[in-house]
């Protein structure tokens, strides 16, 4: 995790003082028009304000006494401030964290490459002023001045300053390793790193941007949301406003009883929308994106954050996220008439290039058992690529050999090797072909290794399915996610890992295309797609899906592709993605309940307190037996204001995710927040009103 230094306690005086007077700054027009609910409580303030010095020198306004408008006025700028207060807490998290972020950043100098580097001297140079596409050398002790791709070399890196890690991480050339971060040190060796951003654009540049609370873009649910808040205040505004000529011509009509006055008028409209959610909204959004930056997840913009909530397909890589990554060659399975000394020297030859873990493991095997591990002179090696799920050597031809042509050896997945075969006018004999479903069967992943035309035998790599990850994907089922298993084994041994690891589907054999595709096919079908990845090849994949996150030890390109970037570089926090995007909406969805069921303990509060002077009967609509109309409209306005107060800590936290379906979820809301809004406000209501009564302030 990130070494920062922000406070645990969301009411941490360090918090809490800068959010404070946050709270009264944001006071400004400027900022209280972006919230058109909280901005006509704002007008409303600024009213009722107006309303208490013209009371000072005159009746008072509708009869009411200059005390109970001082009253009402200051609890609507408490409402205000308490709006603001808690938006102020949020943002001053996600504040805390970026500084901590800048507090990572070094301005270093760099040995920046003058010509290519075979023989190449290096001059000093800052690195502000590097740019995209110069290459530097750095070697150990120093600090690598920004985000670049190894190009040549093998080195450890401390990489604790961004991930909290102590342990170094090896970064080399090639492959999905050779991302080195800006601002990480270089422990032992060399690296010759080409760098791929300009200053300010950085990793942990970017990290420091997608924190700031300031630039936080509104979802589209939240928009929607906001749509839905400004419309029912427009409807209780103009309501609120027929009231006033309604009240004056039944005053007239009858000839008794009393105008409703304006104080009155602009408390039962600030009471009547909704205020709770339209207060709590903007900390809402900020609070879900600095929860996800604890869970060491950066995510570019809250629109990520929300889409993770809303997800209905899991696309999960096999090895690393389901199985424990370290998927070892375990025994060589020679072919009729060859030998395991034969079989083993060819697969290290062809291994040599491989340089994923189990191309290593191939070689580590082949030397326990005694075999020559060395390369051989002249020899041209094909690395492995996702696209050809080949990696292999093209050797001379041996010494007084009549045969003019080159040893080719291929060494790959079993249906990539047979064509490369068939291509060359072998075939593979059916044993080998029973062999390698035998080995599928067990859960392991059969690899084949051929010379020329003839396949030697196949290597077995074994994996373990992750304790518990069944359960996981059960609860998964229940939220109704589906899961996906991409996998570049082949369908048999697909098969018998998803049958143990309980996924819902599986993609075998996956290349680049077949990934991309497969996402296409899900949004086609009105689905919204999660996914991670680490490799360059994975970038298409990422930046079509919905929610992308790419690891932080992945290479520059998966980085850019995503829309989050895990800097534990944990394979399975996709799950914790989108359970923390379930949260927010959650979250979200609560708090509008019970919001907007409150309002019904205030209409019963407020609404006989005004016109029971005019309409007696009213009076029966005091269920909660409030002292008096004035006691009534008090407490409802106290109430509307500290109840967004005792809402911030669930705000902030989130409702706690559950891993139950739609249904179930909708009951539970509805029997906690909406019961809730409609029981809280009338005890709360009624036990401010017996406050203000025992004090004698009404």
């Amino acid at each position: 995790m990130i070494k920062t230094s922000i406070p645990a306690s969301m009411f941490d005086a360090s918090l809490v003082r800068p959010a404070l007077w946050a709270a009264i700054t944001k006071l400004s027009p400027r900022v209280q028009w972006r919230n058109p609910v909280m901005f006509i409580v704002y007008i409303g303030s600024i009213l009722t304000t107006l309303l208490w010095l013209h009371a000072l020198g005159f009746e008072g306004d509708g009869g009411m006494p200059p005390g109970f408008v001082l009253a009402v006025s200051v609890w609507l700028w408490f409402t205000v401030l308490f709006a603001n207060f808690a938006e102020a807490l949020a943002e001053g998290r996600s504040k805390a964290q970026a500084a901590s972020l800048r507090g990572l950043r070094k301005d270093t100098w760099a040995k920046k490459l003058t010509q290519p580097f075979h023989g190449a001297t290096f001059l000093p140079e800052q690195a502000p002023n590097l740019r995209r596409g110069d290459v530097v050398l750095v070697e150990t002790g120093d600090v690598i001045p920004l985000d670049g791709e190894v190009i040549e070399g093998v080195a450890s890196v401390d990489e604790s300053a961004i991930t909290g890690e102590s342990a170094p991480v090896v970064r080399e050339s090639g492959g999905d390793f050779s991302a080195v971060t800006g601002g990480t040190r270089v422990l032992s060796d060399w690296l010759v790193v080409r760098i791929a951003v300009n200053p300010g654009e950085s990793f942990l540049d970017r990290m420091i941007g997608m924190v700031e609370a300031a630039k936080r873009q509104k979802t589209p649910n939240e928009i929607a949301l906001t749509i839905l808040l400004v419309a029912l205040t427009l409807v209780f505004l103009v309501v609120t406003a027929t009231l006033l000529p309604f009240s004056q011509f039944s005053v007239s009509a009858a000839g008794a009883g009393t105008v409703v006055s304006l104080t009155a008028l602009v408390a039962l409209l600030v009471c009547l929308i909704p205020t709770t959610i339209g207060g709590l909204l903007s900390a809402v959004g900020v609070a879900g994106m600095s929860r996800m930056m604890q869970a060491n997840v950066i995510a570019t913009s809250g629109r990520a954050v929300e889409a993770a909530g809303d997800v209905d397909v899991l696309l999960l890589d096999k090895t690393g996220t389901i199985t424990h990554g370290n998927r070892q060659a375990s025994a060589f399975l020679t072919a009729p008439g060859v030998s395991q000394a034969k079989l083993a020297r060819a697969a290290v030859l062809a291994s040599l290039a491989d340089e994923t873990p189990e191309g290593r493991s191939i070689v580590e095997l082949a030397r326990r058992g005694g075999v020559d591990d060395k390369g051989v002179e002249g020899a041209h090696f094909v690395p492995f690529t996702a696209q050809t799920r080949m990696s292999g050597v093209n050797l001379p031809p041996a010494p007084n050999s009549l045969d003019a042509d080159a040893i080719v050896l291929r060494k790959g997945a079993v249906d990539a090797v047979r064509r490369h075969v068939e291509a060359l006018g072998g075939t593979v004999p059916g044993a080998l072909l029973q062999a390698a479903d035998q080995v599928a069967r067990r859960g392991s992943t059969p690899l084949a290794v051929a010379e020329g035309a003839r396949v030697l035998g196949i290597v077995e790599l074994k994996d373990i399915v992750k304790t518990g990850i069944k359960d996981r994907f059960a609860e998964l089922r229940r939220m109704g996610i589906k899961t996906v298993m991409i996998t570049g084994d082949n369908k048999l041994t697909a098969a018998a890992i998803a049958a143990e690891a309980g996924v819902d589907d599986f993609l075998a054999e996956a290349t680049p295309e077949d990934k991309l595709a497969l996402i296409r096919r899900y949004q086609a079908e009105g689905r919204l797609v999660a996914m991670t990845g680490d490799g360059t090849n994975d970038a298409p994949a990422l930046a079509q899906a919905d929610v992308a996150v790419a690891m932080g030890s992945g290479t520059q390109a998966a980085k850019e592709a995503g829309n989050m970037v895990d800097l534990d570089s944990n394979p399975t926090k996709l799950l914790e993605v989108v359970e923390t995007g379930k949260a927010l909406l959650m979250t979200r969805g609560s708090l509008t309940t019970f919001s907007i069921a409150n309002d019904v303990a205030k209409y019963f509060a407020i609404i006989p307190a005004i016109f029971v002077s005019t309409y007696p009967q009213l009076g029966a609509l005091n269920l909660m037996r409030l002292a008096s109309p004035s006691s009534a409209i008090l407490s409802a306005v106290i109430f509307n204001a500290l109840v967004i107060v005792f809402l911030i800590p669930l705000a902030l936290k989130g409702v706690r995710y559950r891993p139950v379906g739609a249904a179930a979820l909708l009951r539970r809301n509805l029997a906690i927040y909406g019961l809730g809004g409609l029981v809280v406000p009338f005890i709360g209501i009624k036990f401010i009103d017996w406050l203000l009564v025992a004090a004698g302030l009404v």
